[in-house]
């Protein structure tokens, strides 16, 4: 079959499920994997995305925070995760999920939906596992409070990243030094919320009933308000997302305020991901409360 997939991860795809393959289509979006539509006999359909075998603990942390959400019974994830590898290949498959138009209550339901997911809680701040953000590695061991793991696990380990790869100068880490002490007095106390970690626009898919479904998650026990500040960085919802999720689990009335403070990780994410083009806007959000 001629359908820009290594004949081997066909073979061992088809073995996994028990269908023949029946026609392949590229399906564009991804920036690290390659990723494709497999229609099947007896009328199903599936994704699947592969890379080197070097990636296989990319899919599996994915397939667990997948799984993790949909554990929750909260909010639509797409179903029938498989990890799978070959000689020379690592792949994940699930179920397709066909897209359809937004409903006319697609922002009301997906504003509760989120609101749901984040009640859900834990002991301390992190995660039982490392996982992923996109390519990078996500630290994620557990801290008692919202101030020690924001700075040790999601700052700190971005920062040396960044210093490393000469992104960043010493008057930057000198602001982030400065940052540390102010951290316990910048963040309001709420107790760690369940949040997908990397929920802007490319990882939220609308299928065919009309409702939101979440993709490519980062999981991890963190404070809300970073879930709703990524989501603000490169997108807009309209009012009724957040009246929506507020009808369930009120935000406190000055979040807005540190919505720059919270989006320090995914700006030094994005540094080492594509370069010195978003450390304008890294030194920009640092700049208010340093």
């Amino acid at each position: 079959m001629d359908s820009g997939i290594p004949d081997e991860i066909i073979h061992a795809v088809s073995a996994k499920t028990g269908l023949k393959i029946l026609r392949v289509q590229p399906v564009s979006g991804g920036c690290i994997h390659h990723a494709h539509r497999l229609d099947m006999a007896k009328g199903s359909s599936f994704f699947i995305k592969f890379n080197h075998r070097d990636h296989l603990a990319n899919f599996k942390a994915e397939q667990r925070g997948l799984s993790l959400l949909a554990s929750t019974q909260t909010v639509p994830v797409p179903l029938n995760l498989q990890t799978g590898e070959t000689e020379k290949y690592a792949y994940l498959l699930m179920h397709w999920i066909e897209s359809g138009p937004p409903g006319h209550r697609y922002w009301t339901n997906f504003g509760q939906y989120l609101a749901y997911l984040h009640q859900h809680s834990h002991p301390k701040f992190g995660l039982d596992h490392q996982n992923f953000i996109g390519s990078l590695p996500q630290q994620n061991a557990l801290c008692d409070t919202w101030a020690e793991f924001f700075m040790t696990q999601r700052l700190e380990p971005m920062l040396r990243m960044a210093s490393q790869r000469g992104y960043v100068d010493r008057g930057v880490r000198r602001q982030f030094d400065s940052l540390e002490g102010r951290l316990p007095n910048l963040f309001p106390e709420e107790p760690p919320a369940l949040i997908h970690g990397d929920l802007w626009g490319g990882n939220i898919l609308c299928n065919d009933q009309g409702e939101a479904v979440m993709i490519d998650p980062a999981v991890y026990y963190g404070h809300r308000e970073m879930e709703l500040a990524f989501m603000s960085l490169f997108d807009r919802q309209p009012p009724e997302f957040f009246e929506a999720y507020e009808s369930v689990l009120p935000l406190e009335p000055d979040w807005q305020s540190r919505i720059d403070l919270c989006n320090l990780y995914p700006l030094l994410v994005h540094v080492n991901l594509f370069g010195v083009s978003y450390l304008g806007s890294l030194r920009s959000a640092l700049s208010r409360y340093v």
